[in-house]
């Protein structure tokens, strides 16, 4: 099945309106990805393919789609400086300021892809507030694509996937289910609410963000994209609150209001 120029841009331009992803450099993988899946399904072309797509956006074909053409890869303890500043910056910060107050701590990991951040994030606010009471520690992982919630939602893990963990979590946090996969413990996944969503939709959340991971899934935007994407975020976040992006990414400062504070680590204030 030969992908034709005129077909590759259709794609494109589809992906590039709907989800934000630009893909214009990228007819190799496009082509690559999207083949022997068009075959499985019976479909003749990519044009009809993409075609069938457009007529039902919020339909199955669609969600599989963005499913075969999107990279998820992440790890446990990925850029593991972002979780240690949070640990003696960011939390004791929110401590100080809501624990008069609901005591609601209010996270999004933006990308969430398979849960390894996520579930990172839950395990070091546990360490955090130990055994303080009161807390709503509940944080929302969201991802446009359906199949990696699938996954994180399940919280299995292969051994050689939360080595990187330390022991103490690995013990406390994990039970075996099998003699090569682990799975996070109901007491961690339970506080986690994972949601399909498009970060190129309007930002239907409530309340105001303490904290944003939105680490390494802007590598796929182009610079108006990202702008519009940073000044929708920071209209959801908290006075003060704290923005984490990929240590390798970065952003316009005279295109968004974020202020910054140390490499891929940003902040609102007034």
């Amino acid at each position: 099945m030969i992908l034709s120029d005129q077909e590759f841009y259709h794609i494109v331009s589809y992906v590039k309106g709907r989800y934000g992803i630009d893909l214009s450099q990228k007819k190799v993988l496009v082509s690559g990805r999207l083949e022997n899946y068009l075959l499985r399904q019976g479909f003749q072309s990519y044009e009809e393919y993409i075609t069938q797509v457009e007529k039902n956006s919020g339909g199955a074909e669609a969600a599989n789609l963005i499913n075969v053409l999107t990279t998820n890869h992440t790890y446990f303890m990925r850029e593991f400086i972002h979780f240690e500043y949070m640990n003696k910056t960011v939390l004791p910060w929110i401590k100080a300021k809501e624990s008069r107050g609901q005591r609601d701590v209010r996270i999004w990991s933006a990308a969430a892809s398979t849960g390894e951040e996520p579930y990172t994030i839950q395990m070091v606010l546990k360490d955090f507030f130990g055994l303080e009471t009161g807390w709503d520690t509940q944080i929302l992982a969201t991802d446009v694509s359906t199949r990696v919630l699938q996954k994180a939602k399940k919280g299995v893990y292969l051994a050689e996937q939360i080595e990187p963990l330390p022991d103490t979590w690995k013990r406390r946090y994990f039970k075996a289910v099998s003699r090569e996969e682990y799975q996070i413990c109901e007491e961690i996944r339970k506080k986690i609410v994972f949601r399909q969503f498009n970060l190129m939709d309007d930002i239907p959340f409530r309340g105001l963000f303490h904290i944003v991971f939105l680490r390494n899934v802007m590598i796929y935007f182009d610079e108006e994209t990202k702008a519009k994407l940073l000044n929708r975020i920071y209209q959801h976040m908290a006075e003060g609150g704290y923005l984490f992006i990929g240590t390798t990414e970065s952003i316009d400062k005279a295109a968004t209001p974020f202020q910054y504070v140390q490499p891929s680590i940003y902040r609102k204030m007034a």
